[in-house]
């Protein structure tokens, strides 16, 4: 099958659904051999279902593709290495991993549990980790593969409630900024896409009572899943060549490469610093530089076009 990923192997964690069905099938279309992987759980990470997983790969098939199945828990280092050893045994390669796989415990901070905390750091950030490890050793040795990962406009600019999977989303930026930096010379890239989509993920938003929210979330939905696929493909494509450790955003028919945490503003006092000093320095120094509180929905304040 011929295509931009032709012959070619991608991983994709969460593809059974949403985000992750999407890469996996344009992956496809394109020409890879597709593991989809997906342990079938809940929105909140409860019980398995080995169907979403198992649907995607029948649909693959259908359309004259190659695909596997996977529904090990990523959270696992274990099940990792075997979901590596699965694609190998399968396709005797890996060339692209795309971690997507993600839950949502989403509670406002002073309610939030240790549970609700762990849960969703593991499943992002030490799921994204153990898949990322797994095949180090392989993109290593061949001397070529792409890592993508998904991350979040919660984690780089801010939403309520969701302080766990803000910081699983951040660090995930920050292990993608790892990688690229530690495995460039060996000719692996890696990057983010902060995703916009309609998914299981926001669905369950509130129907709101304002017309002009209501226009606003009538267009949300048309952002589709499977919009985000299309970057996504070419990111572990070799066309992508050079692109690596960078952070990317889809919304509807629109790409955006985000700038990343560099100094703006500078003080300076020859004698040292006091914290008198500091106190009447900083706001007048720094204050109209200061990151205001925003949330994603403040930043990106006009309609999806």
């Amino acid at each position: 099958m011929a295509g931009i990923v032709a012959g070619k192997v991608a991983i994709v964690t969460g593809a059974g659904r949403g985000i992750g069905r999407g890469i996996a099938l344009q992956m496809a279309q394109e020409g890879a051999s597709v593991v989809v992987c997906d342990v079938g759980t809940s929105l909140q990470g409860a019980g398995t279902d080995a169907g979403p997983a198992g649907e995607v790969v029948t649909e693959i098939k259908a359309k004259g593709g190659k695909a596997v199945a996977a529904t090990l828990s990523i959270t696992e280092p274990k099940n990792a290495e075997a979901i590596v050893k699965l694609a190998l045994d399968t396709f005797g390669r890996v060339d692209i991993l795309v971690n997507n796989a993600g839950i949502l415990r989403d509670v406002i901070f002073h309610k939030m549990s240790h549970a609700d905390w762990s849960d969703v750091i593991n499943v992002h950030l030490n799921g994204s980790f153990n898949m990322s490890r797994a095949l180090a050793g392989i993109f290593r040795e061949q001397n070529s593969g792409s890592y993508l990962h998904m991350t979040s406009t919660s984690g780089l600019v801010g939403n309520f409630g969701q302080a766990n999977y803000a910081a699983a989303k951040l660090g995930i930026m920050g292990l993608s900024r790892g990688i690229a930096l530690d495995m460039a010379r060996f000719k692996v890239r890696s990057n983010c896409i902060a995703p916009f989509a309609w998914t299981r993920m926001i669905d369950s938003i509130p129907e709101p009572k304002d017309e002009k929210e209501k226009r606003r979330l009538t267009a949300f939905q048309q952002m589709t899943p499977e919009k985000i696929a299309p970057l996504a493909v070419y990111l572990g494509s070799d066309e992508a060549d050079g692109v690596s450790g960078q952070i990317f955003g889809v919304r509807n028919n629109e790409i955006y490469l985000f700038n990343q945490p560099r100094p703006i503003r500078t003080m300076h006092r020859s004698e040292g610093w006091t914290p008198s000093a500091i106190a009447a320095q900083l706001k007048g120094a720094f204050g109209p530089s200061l990151t205001p509180l925003e949330r994603s929905s403040d930043v990106f304040s006009w309609d999806p076009i």
